[in-house]
């Protein structure tokens, strides 16, 4: 193991290595890069930096949706002792939004980027009223398609264990994000505790879709793997999404060891496989499969390793672990090569200060956990009442950590501080848990406890009940608990995302209420259309956002129409479609999964997620290669609007 204490030291022992980083582009379209030119290619990115006026201590946003480019410009920052702020691209105005909020929380920040983002950013925030503060990124911009000749080196910046490396951003579109500060000796920590528990080595492979501005994508599977001189394969997100049968694919082909995903990606795999059977994949080179980043479902683990069975993928591959930003990324690891464990529990006994009560597996209120493993070197953690004191094995409780892998404190937000640190320094992730056997089990989130008739509920349980209706699945169900403007006690409200009519939603909202009732007793206030289902970028749902809007009376119109039996009624389209309208909207149908769409209908206001969207651009760019760029679905979002734009473009052409 390389003796380095800082991420500068890292990349210069490393850069004589004979190791590699592999793009993928496509089923048969890779770039190889090894760490000694990678090390070039960053010195040559620092002499432009520097030479825009970017010195030690300043901080770069990285606004850049290529890998390759991505990681380039961060080692560039870290060998110059400037502080990379990952953001991601996205495809909204949401994520244009949190760049601003950002860079204003920043002062006086640096970007980098590529023109035709910049060129949105600037029209967003023109329409938004940011132009003063676009205006102060686009001087101290650096545009990478400016990028022509890095044959000349920037001078290299010494940096400390102690020095800030880089700073991870929390979501926050709609609200100021909180900035995790993680130094040197965070990071080196991380990888020397996580390396010791999961036992990386040089002779292991690893392949990641994981984005480069979440921490699984940047320190898990680049930084870790980085350090341990791993041959590392990184494929884009969006190719990910648009073709998730390529990731496994992939990775029987260059025998990879390691991989991750959290649930969304176990489940998006499975979705489109289908009933087809998994031939021609030789997995029995994976040693582990981290599975984290958000709940872990026990059902979804198991259904995920069975049908990959017929590809030699080991049962004990699976490797459920607890992480978070503000660890720089890994908390606890489970032994290597030890079976999914898993421990059923009473849930209406999960309080903070409860006792374990274990249950049978077939008992009306059960409710499975997995072990996520003991706390890696370096890193502690406890599990605490509400006073903050430590409570014993079998009691359920906060989550607490303190470690060298754990952050000083969110970038200059004085209050978050306060509220993130006991008074004896332990940080509170708001994570509830408990310890068995040693080991730890994460229980739900202590912010998103639901109260219902005296009862503590968590949302992700009551989802995965409402999850078993025919047509609901991961992502697009939410419980609440939520107080009416007015009210006296919360209400259990169900928002379910639906993108057909009112009507259509009704026996939905009768199984969804049906089925809750029948496994918890519970009674369901509301059961609500909504049009979309807000999330972080990292894809954790933003429930604050849905009981705000449904305290606020947004949602009062559908819920009238829902207990009137009424639905609004439809326009009927008027004269004839053109040839394009027609193409246009079979992509539509088929992606939107057969739902009734209008050529008039708004994508997003009949809640077209982003990874349908990705989903209707890459049919439309098969039938007309190169013409609607993905973000030009928000310009234009109704198929009348595409066609009428795509006419323009062809006839150009």
């Amino acid at each position: 193991m390389s003796t380095a204490t800082t991420l500068t030291e890292l990349i210069e022992s490393n850069h004589a290595v004979p190791r590699s980083i592999t793009y993928h582009a496509g089923e048969d379209e890779a770039r190889e890069v090894s760490f000694g030119e990678l090390y070039q290619r960053a010195l040559g990115i620092l002499y432009h930096l520097q030479r825009l006026g970017a010195r030690r201590g300043d901080t770069l946003i990285l606004f850049l949706g290529n890998n390759e480019q991505f990681i380039d410009v961060f080692w560039a920052a870290i060998l110059g002792g400037i502080v990379p702020v990952p953001v991601a691209l996205g495809i909204s105005d949401e994520h244009r939004m949190k760049l601003l909020r950002i860079a204003r929380r920043l002062g006086e920040p640096f970007l980098y980027t590529e023109r035709r983002a910049l060129e949105r950013i600037g029209s967003f925030a023109a329409q938004a009223g940011e132009s003063a503060v676009f205006e102060g990124l686009r001087t101290r911009a650096f545009l990478v398609d400016d990028l022509d000749d890095i044959s000349r080196a920037g001078s290299v910046q010494r940096a400390l264990p102690g020095d800030t490396a880089f700073i991870q951003f929390s979501s926050g579109s709609t609200s100021e994000p909180k900035g995790v500060v993680l130094t040197h000796g965070n990071i080196i920590a991380n990888w020397r505790g996580a390396t010791e528990a999961a036992g990386f080595n040089e002779h292991d492979v690893s392949l990641s879709w994981m984005p480069l501005t979440h921490d699984m994508g940047l320190i898990g599977l680049h930084l870790v793997m980085f350090a341990n001189r791993v041959h590392t394969h990184l494929m884009p997100t969006e190719l990910f999404i648009r073709r998730p049968l390529l990731w496994l694919s992939l990775a029987s082909r260059v025998r990879a060891t390691i991989l991750c995903s959290p649930n969304f990606g176990y489940k998006h795999y499975l979705k489109v496989l289908g009933d087809r059977a998994v031939e021609g994949m030789d997995l029995s080179a994976v040693r582990l499969i981290f599975n984290g980043a958000e709940p872990i479902s026990v059902e979804l683990c198991d259904e995920f390793l069975t049908r990959l069975a017929p590809a030699k993928l080991r049962r004990n591959a699976m490797y459920p672990v607890y992480g978070l930003a503000e660890a720089s990324l890994a908390v606890s690891f489970p032994p290597v090569g030890a079976p999914l464990r898993t421990i059923t529990l009473n849930r209406h006994r999960m309080n903070a200060g409860d006792p374990v009560e274990l249950v049978d597996a077939a008992d009306r209120d059960a409710v499975r956990l997995v072990c996520e493993g003991r706390a890696i070197p370096y890193c502690r953690v406890r599990i605490a009442d509400d006073e903050d004191r430590e409570l014993p094995e079998e009691r359920i409780g906060h989550l607490h950590m303190t470690g060298d892998n754990v952050t000083r404190g969110y970038y200059e937000d004085p209050a978050a501080n306060a509220a993130a640190f006991t008074a004896d320094g332990w940080l509170r992730t708001g994570d509830l848990g408990l310890m068995h056997g040693g080991e730890l089990y994460v229980s739900g989130r202590a912010k998103e406890i639901i109260f219902v008739n005296g009862q503590n509920y968590y949302p992700h349980d009551l989802e995965a009940i409402a999850q078993r209706a025919p047509g609901l699945e991961l992502g697009k169900v939410v419980a609440a608990g939520v107080r009416a403007r007015g009210a006296e006690i919360e209400e259990l409200v169900v928002f379910v995302l639906h993108r057909g009519s009112v009507p259509e939603f009704l026996p939905v909202a009768a199984q969804v209420a049906r089925l809750i009732n029948e496994q918890t007793g519970l009674e369901v206030a509301q059961v609500v259309p909504v049009k979309r289902i807000p999330k972080t970028t990292s894809g954790k749902i933003q429930r604050h956002l849905l009981e705000e809007s449904y305290a606020d009376g947004e949602f009062d119109a559908d819920l009238r129409e829902l207990a009137a039996l009424r639905a609004a009624q439809r326009q009927p389209e008027s004269g004839t479609r053109t040839q394009i309208e027609h193409k246009l909207k079979t992509i539509c149908d088929a992606a939107l999964e057969g739902k009734r769409v209008d050529i008039h209908d708004n994508l997003f206001e009949i809640g077209a997620s982003s990874l349908k969207l990705i989903e209707i651009h890459e049919q439309i760019d098969r039938e007309y290669p190169g013409q609607v760029d993905l973000t030009e679905l928000f310009d234009f979002p109704t198929i009348a609007e595409l066609a009428q734009h795509l006419q323009g473009k062809l006839a150009q052409a």
